[in-house]
Protein backbone atom coordinates (compact mmCIF):
# COMPACT_ATOMS: atom_id res chain seq x y z
CA UNK A 1 0.00 0.00 0.00
CA UNK A 2 1.65 3.17 -1.08
CA UNK A 3 1.73 5.82 1.48
CA UNK A 4 0.72 9.22 0.28
CA UNK A 5 2.34 12.39 1.73
CA UNK A 6 -0.61 14.49 3.45
CA UNK A 7 0.64 18.43 2.72
CA UNK A 8 -2.45 20.24 4.17
CA UNK A 9 -1.26 23.07 7.14
CA UNK A 10 -3.78 22.46 9.99
CA UNK A 11 -3.83 23.46 13.80
CA UNK A 12 -0.21 24.35 15.14
CA UNK A 13 1.62 24.02 11.81
CA UNK A 14 -0.19 26.98 10.51
CA UNK A 15 2.38 30.06 10.79
CA UNK A 16 0.77 32.67 9.97
CA UNK A 17 -0.18 35.68 12.82
CA UNK A 18 -3.34 36.41 11.66
CA UNK A 19 -6.13 34.61 9.59
CA UNK A 20 -9.55 34.89 7.84
CA UNK A 21 -11.45 32.29 9.56
CA UNK A 22 -14.69 30.33 8.51
CA UNK A 23 -16.52 28.52 10.88
CA UNK A 24 -17.63 25.12 10.39
CA UNK A 25 -20.73 25.96 9.59
CA UNK A 26 -19.18 28.31 6.62
CA UNK A 27 -19.98 31.46 8.46
CA UNK A 28 -17.46 34.05 8.05
CA UNK A 29 -15.96 34.90 11.74
CA UNK A 30 -13.44 37.42 10.51
CA UNK A 31 -9.78 38.37 10.84
CA UNK A 32 -8.31 37.43 14.01
CA UNK A 33 -4.97 35.59 15.62
CA UNK A 34 -3.81 32.25 14.97
CA UNK A 35 -4.26 31.35 18.54
CA UNK A 36 -7.60 32.77 19.10
CA UNK A 37 -9.10 30.95 15.75
CA UNK A 38 -7.46 27.38 17.53
CA UNK A 39 -9.17 27.85 20.65
CA UNK A 40 -12.35 28.73 18.68
CA UNK A 41 -11.34 25.48 16.66
CA UNK A 42 -10.60 23.45 19.75
CA UNK A 43 -13.76 24.35 21.76
CA UNK A 44 -15.93 22.82 18.76
CA UNK A 45 -13.82 19.52 19.11
CA UNK A 46 -12.43 20.25 15.66
CA UNK A 47 -9.58 21.24 13.55
CA UNK A 48 -8.46 24.81 12.38
CA UNK A 49 -7.32 23.94 8.47
CA UNK A 50 -5.62 26.57 6.28
CA UNK A 51 -7.62 26.42 2.67
CA UNK A 52 -6.27 29.23 1.39
CA UNK A 53 -2.12 29.72 2.43
CA UNK A 54 -1.44 32.23 -0.49
CA UNK A 55 -4.20 34.73 -0.03
CA UNK A 56 -3.09 38.12 2.29
CA UNK A 57 -4.30 37.39 5.39
CA UNK A 58 -4.17 33.42 4.85
CA UNK A 59 -7.83 31.70 4.67
CA UNK A 60 -8.64 29.00 7.55
CA UNK A 61 -11.87 27.02 7.81
CA UNK A 62 -13.06 25.63 11.12
CA UNK A 63 -13.74 21.73 10.00
CA UNK A 64 -13.69 17.98 11.13
CA UNK A 65 -10.03 17.20 9.14
CA UNK A 66 -10.27 13.11 9.80
CA UNK A 67 -13.90 13.88 7.88
CA UNK A 68 -12.41 16.33 5.42
CA UNK A 69 -9.50 13.63 4.36
CA UNK A 70 -11.84 10.74 4.67
CA UNK A 71 -14.06 12.22 1.86
CA UNK A 72 -11.67 13.29 -0.26
CA UNK A 73 -10.24 10.29 -0.62
CA UNK A 74 -13.57 8.70 -1.30
CA UNK A 75 -14.12 11.50 -4.59
CA UNK A 76 -10.36 10.65 -5.53
CA UNK A 77 -11.40 6.58 -5.84
CA UNK A 78 -14.71 7.58 -7.46
CA UNK A 79 -12.94 9.25 -10.45
CA UNK A 80 -10.12 7.04 -10.83
CA UNK A 81 -12.84 4.37 -10.89
CA UNK A 82 -14.82 6.04 -13.31
CA UNK A 83 -11.51 6.74 -15.76
CA UNK A 84 -11.09 4.78 -18.74
CA UNK A 85 -7.30 3.80 -19.67
CA UNK A 86 -6.66 3.37 -23.23
CA UNK A 87 -3.81 0.94 -24.20
CA UNK A 88 -1.90 1.45 -27.44
CA UNK A 89 -2.61 -2.27 -29.10
CA UNK A 90 -0.64 -3.54 -31.94
CA UNK A 91 -1.31 -5.24 -34.86
CA UNK A 92 2.06 -6.51 -37.67
CA UNK A 93 1.80 -7.13 -41.53
CA UNK A 94 4.07 -8.37 -43.86
CA UNK A 95 4.14 -7.56 -47.60
CA UNK A 96 2.88 -11.32 -49.04
CA UNK A 97 0.01 -11.67 -46.67
CA UNK A 98 -2.93 -13.93 -47.80
CA UNK A 99 -6.75 -12.23 -47.86
CA UNK A 100 -7.88 -14.28 -45.04
CA UNK A 101 -5.24 -13.83 -42.70
CA UNK A 102 -5.40 -9.57 -43.88
CA UNK A 103 -9.58 -9.63 -42.86
CA UNK A 104 -8.65 -11.78 -39.74
CA UNK A 105 -6.31 -8.96 -38.63
CA UNK A 106 -8.44 -6.64 -39.92
CA UNK A 107 -11.43 -7.88 -37.53
CA UNK A 108 -9.17 -7.36 -34.91
CA UNK A 109 -8.19 -4.36 -34.91
CA UNK A 110 -11.76 -3.55 -35.29
CA UNK A 111 -12.68 -4.89 -31.75
CA UNK A 112 -9.81 -3.26 -30.41
CA UNK A 113 -10.84 -0.10 -31.56
CA UNK A 114 -14.36 -0.80 -30.13
CA UNK A 115 -12.88 -1.49 -26.70
CA UNK A 116 -12.10 1.99 -26.60
CA UNK A 117 -8.33 1.51 -27.67
CA UNK A 118 -5.51 2.80 -30.06
CA UNK A 119 -3.88 0.41 -32.82
CA UNK A 120 -0.62 1.14 -33.87
CA UNK A 121 -0.41 -1.10 -37.33
CA UNK A 122 2.78 -1.75 -38.81
CA UNK A 123 4.05 -3.07 -42.25
CA UNK A 124 7.39 -4.97 -41.45
CA UNK A 125 9.79 -4.88 -44.54
CA UNK A 126 12.13 -8.28 -44.22
CA UNK A 127 14.94 -8.77 -46.70
CA UNK A 128 14.40 -7.27 -50.23
CA UNK A 129 10.79 -6.48 -48.99
CA UNK A 130 12.49 -3.00 -48.37
CA UNK A 131 12.29 -1.72 -52.14
CA UNK A 132 8.80 -2.32 -52.30
CA UNK A 133 7.33 0.35 -49.79
CA UNK A 134 4.67 1.47 -51.75
CA UNK A 135 2.92 -2.12 -51.52
CA UNK A 136 3.61 -1.49 -47.48
CA UNK A 137 1.52 1.74 -47.61
CA UNK A 138 -1.50 0.01 -50.15
CA UNK A 139 -2.00 -2.54 -47.11
CA UNK A 140 -2.18 0.37 -44.59
CA UNK A 141 -4.09 2.30 -46.49
CA UNK A 142 -6.97 -1.22 -47.43
CA UNK A 143 -6.92 -1.14 -42.91
CA UNK A 144 -7.91 2.60 -43.04
CA UNK A 145 -10.73 1.65 -45.76
CA UNK A 146 -11.69 -1.17 -43.74
CA UNK A 147 -11.76 0.62 -40.30
CA UNK A 148 -12.60 4.15 -41.51
CA UNK A 149 -16.45 4.70 -40.33
CA UNK A 150 -15.21 3.58 -36.67
CA UNK A 151 -11.34 4.56 -36.28
CA UNK A 152 -9.64 7.88 -37.51
CA UNK A 153 -6.10 8.17 -38.35
CA UNK A 154 -4.20 9.60 -35.40
CA UNK A 155 -0.57 9.29 -37.03
CA UNK A 156 -0.03 8.79 -40.82
CA UNK A 157 1.59 5.83 -42.35
CA UNK A 158 5.19 6.53 -42.39
CA UNK A 159 8.50 4.74 -42.17
CA UNK A 160 10.63 3.74 -38.93
CA UNK A 161 13.85 2.04 -39.78
CA UNK A 162 12.95 -1.43 -41.87
CA UNK A 163 8.93 -0.69 -40.69
CA UNK A 164 6.18 1.43 -42.14
CA UNK A 165 3.53 2.68 -39.09
CA UNK A 166 0.45 4.21 -38.62
CA UNK A 167 -1.58 4.58 -35.64
CA UNK A 168 -5.73 4.47 -35.43
CA UNK A 169 -8.17 6.11 -32.49
CA UNK A 170 -11.78 5.12 -32.49
CA UNK A 171 -13.83 8.12 -33.58
CA UNK A 172 -15.09 10.51 -31.34
CA UNK A 173 -18.71 10.53 -30.24
CA UNK A 174 -20.36 13.68 -30.51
Amino acid sequence: MKKSKDTTIRNEDIKAKELRVIGSDGSQLGIMETKKALQLAYQEGLDLVLVAPNSNPPVAKIMDYGKYKYEKEKREKEAKKKQKKQQLKEMKFRLRIDEHDFNTKVKRIRDFLEAGNKVRAVVMFLGRDIMFTDKGKEILDRVIEKVEDIAEVTRAPKMAGRDMDMILSPKTKK
